[in-house]
């Protein structure tokens, strides 16, 4: 039954694949769904902030 159901799900999945406006579709939920993530893990989060803190001591300099 849920092998069926997996089955079934990649048939789908491989039709939707071949239209372009679906992959630019994805494409954009994918990237929202990126930087939403890296925004929320703490240790990336810290990687941005090093790196703006960097960023702006050049600047001051």
């Amino acid at each position: 039954m849920a092998l069926d159901a997996i089955l079934q799900a990649f048939v789908t999945l491989n039709g939707l694949s071949t239209s372009p406006f679906v992959l630019v579709a994805l494409a954009f939920v994918g990237a929202y769904l990126g930087s939403r993530a890296v925004e929320l893990i703490p240790y990336t989060r810290r990687i941005i902030e090093r790196r703006e803190a960097q960023a702006a001591a050049e600047r001051d300099a």
